[in-house]
C-alpha cells in the first residue's frame, strides 16, 4: 500500500511541475523570437540601408517581431514599404 501511494505522489509531483512548466516555456519563447526579431531588424537595417529601407528598433517594432517572429519583420518591412 505504501508503494502506491508512493508511485501515486511521483505521478502528482510530475503533473504539477508540468503545468508549472507551461508559462516559462511561453515566457523562453517570446524572449527568444525577440532576439530573433531584433537580430534580423539589424540585419534588415546594415543590408537595407543601400535601398532606402530602415526599421526603428521601439518597443512596437520589438514585440512585432517577438511575437510574429520572421513573419513579423516581413510585416514591418512590408510597412516600411507601404508606409
Amino acid at each position: 500500500m505504501q508503494y502506491l501511494i508512493f508511485f501515486g505522489c511521483i505521478i502528482a509531483v510530475v503533473i504539477i511541475a508540468k503545468i508549472l512548466s507551461w508559462p516559462f516555456k511561453i515566457i523562453f519563447k517570446l524572449i527568444l523570437n525577440i532576439l530573433l526579431g531584433a537580430v534580423l531588424i539589424i540585419i534588415v537595417n546594415t543590408f537595407g540601408s543601400g535601398f532606402g529601407l530602415h526599421i526603428p528598433f521601439n518597443a512596437v517594432t520589438a514585440l512585432t517581431s517577438g511575437i510574429l517572429g520572421i513573419p513579423g519583420v516581413i510585416l514591418l518591412i512590408i510597412l516600411q514599404y507601404v508606409l
